[in-house]
């Protein structure tokens, strides 16, 4: 029904005009679906489409037009408006030298770069030997990193390169089994060497094609190789476009947030109810180790940030006690930031649980087995990405659950290693405010404090993270990454400051940042300010603000300035400038721009403690 719903779309000329159908449409459909859509969307002019454009180039070192389909359907399905452009057969070199290359008359957001193995072996002598092959690879590595740098000098765009595996067909031409051994060798350290420039360069990622090709492939046909270059077979292509759609997710800060994991029949085998709390199948056994293995996957996603909750159709009571006294579980309500069991409808629920976090219920991503269920997930909750398993096939639910990438980011931070469990400290701080006799009590034994500092290189990724996934207080709603916080560190006419709080129950960490810069005529504007939604409504944010008003005072600034642009998510900070004394100089379609005469700085707030700049 989704595909020939886009089909009588693209027939009567409307895609672009209803593009807001498009993602949920593309939400439920497999590969083979997504293909079929991505060739009715690559037809549409991206151009025309109101909504979020991002635009991608591919080039490489074969014919590529078959990834245009599945790449255009990936981005789509995360609500993106793709821009696709392929560049010339075997060309990529001069395109990613060249900035005035044609390819680059928008610039893009992204650039995928797909090398191939035949590249490498058609520029060797015949015959050749291993030595031939492993100086080979010296220059040609030495070219690609030479191209990296080349093009993040040129470009502000994320690069994605991918390693190119090893065909057969290269390797059984080498019929000394040592020599073999030695090649494979020469060409592990060739893909290696690859990969590091993913950790060399910021805004550099690097996809390793074996993992895929051994999941997904052959790696070619080898008929559609020899007569059209194409050399990457469509479900190889398929699979990378895919990760191309979540590295493009992270960098527009769409990572989820949380993993809501249902119960029986998901996280672990049968009917709690039925079974009680000891007979669930879990731990020991083909199928209890299944269910095992989605245990600890989810539990090794918490461990680089992923929040875990729980949405069952169940008695609470029963779960905690499931939780508590089965011995074979991995995980257990510790691991847990919410947990709601009770036999209401799941989005209801699945609001819930966003509430209880003070996320929005985007941030989400659910896994269940019921197909009813899901059902009415996605019916209700469309921005909710919902991960289906069958209670029949244990065995699939762990490749199903990281089929997506759906907490992708760019980088894992210490704030991120520590997410959850200054989740559940928020669990007691909420609790301390229910006992307190007024908020007013609440706040003033709360004993917040809050610290500006000047970040390190420690803290980049955490600044960059937080501009990308911060969506309530954003005043500006500018996404930025690791290069370019450290482009904005590195001018001499902006400032960008990291906000730290603490309080009676523990450290939040790093929860917010401002970027400020100097204008022309003396004045003083903060570019943008950003602040975690676990930290407001307690002066944090007012605090913040009046020590830009006296940093920018006592800096001789002639005026403070500051914008707001309106989101789907910040309009709750929309008169947060004026509440804080500045003027409203100028407004254009919900935009505001403010001033502030620093004449008279923001009421000092009594209970939050600031410690001023600081240089890490």
């Amino acid at each position: 029904m989704s595909l020939d719903r886009l089909r009588e779309l693209s027939r009567a000329g409307g895609l672009a005009e209803n593009y807001t159908e498009v993602a949920p449409l593309l939400a439920g459909l497999d590969d083979t679906g997504l293909r079929r859509a991505g060739m009715l969307l690559s037809k549409v002019d991206a151009s025309v489409v109101d909504g979020p454009r991002l635009t991608v180039a591919v080039v490489g070192s074969s014919a590529l037009q078959p990834i245009e389909a599945p790449l255009t359907a990936q981005l789509a399905r995360h609500g993106f408006v793709p821009d696709v452009r392929l560049g010339g057969y075997g060309q990529y070199g001069m395109e990613l030298r060249d900035p005035g290359n044609p390819l680059w008359d928008v610039e893009p957001d992204l650039t995928v770069c797909v090398l191939d193995a035949d590249e490498v072996f058609d520029h060797l002598p015949t015959p050749w030997t291993v030595d031939d092959v492993r100086a080979a690879l010296d220059e040609h590595v030495a070219q690609v990193e030479s191209l990296v740098a080349g093009y993040r000098g040129d470009h502000v765009g994320a690069l994605v390169l991918t390693t190119p595996p090893l065909p057969r067909h290269w390797a059984a031409q080498v019929v000394d089994l040592r020599g073999r051994a030695e090649l494979g060798i020469a060409w592990r350290g060739f893909e290696s060497r690859l990969l590091g420039l993913g950790v060399e360069h910021t805004g550099v990622f690097v996809v390793d094609l074996n993992p895929l090709v051994g999941e997904h492939g052959p790696l070619r046909d080898h008929r559609l190789a020899a007569y059209t270059s194409v050399r990457f077979t469509d479900p190889v292509l398929t699979a990378l476009s895919r990760e191309v759609g979540h590295i493009a997710r992270a960098l527009r800060g769409k990572t989820s947030k949380v993993l809501v994991l249902d119960l029986d029949n998901t996280t672990w085998g049968g009917v709690l109810v039925e079974e009680g709390p000891l007979g669930i199948t879990t731990g020991a056994g083909p199928v209890g180790e299944a269910f095992t293995a989605v245990q600890k996957a989810a539990k090794q996603l918490a461990s680089q940030g992923a929040l875990l909750a729980v949405c069952s159709k169940n008695d609470e009571d029963k779960v905690r006690e499931a939780f508590a006294t089965n011995p074979d579980l991995t995980l257990r309500e510790d691991d847990l930031v919410a947990l709601v069991a009770n036999w209401g409808a799941k989005p209801d629920n699945l609001r819930q649980i966003a509430e209880q976090l003070n996320l929005g219920v985007d941030s989400l991503v659910f896994i269940d087995d019921s197909p009813s269920e899901r059902g009415l997930v996605a019916a209700n909750l469309p921005g909710v990405p919902v991960i289906a398993v069958e209670a029949g096939e244990p065995a699939l639910h762990l490749h199903r659950l990281l089929a997506d990438g759906w907490f992708t980011t760019q980088r894992v931070t210490d704030e991120d290693r520590v997410r959850g469990e200054r989740y559940r400290t928020e669990r007691r701080r909420l609790e301390f405010k229910e006992r307190a006799d007024s908020l007013g009590d609440y706040l003033a034994q709360l004993g917040t404090e809050v610290e500006l500092f000047a970040p390190g290189p420690g803290e980049v990724g955490r600044i960059a993270q937080i501009t990308q996934r911060t969506n309530q207080f954003n005043l500006t709603t500018v996404r930025l990454d690791v290069a370019a916080v450290t482009g904005a560190l590195a001018d001499p006419g902006r400032e960008v400051l990291g906000v730290r709080c603490a309080d009676r129950f523990g450290d939040h960490g790093v929860v917010g940042a401002v970027f400020t810069s100097t204008e022309p005529d003396g004045a003083r504007r903060v570019d943008n300010f950003l602040l975690s939604c676990r930290v407001l409504a307690r002066g944090v944010e007012d605090a913040v603000l009046r020590e830009l008003v006296l940093g920018a005072r006592d800096a001789g600034a002639t005026e403070l300035r500051a914008a707001y642009r309106p989101t789907a998510k910040n309009g709750a900070v929309a008169g947060f400038y004026a509440k804080g004394g500045f003027s409203l100089v100028a407004e254009d379609g919900g935009a505001r721009e403010f001033a502030h005469d620093l004449a008279e700085a923001p009421a000092e707030i009594p209970h939050v403690v600031v410690r001023a700049a600081t240089t890490v």
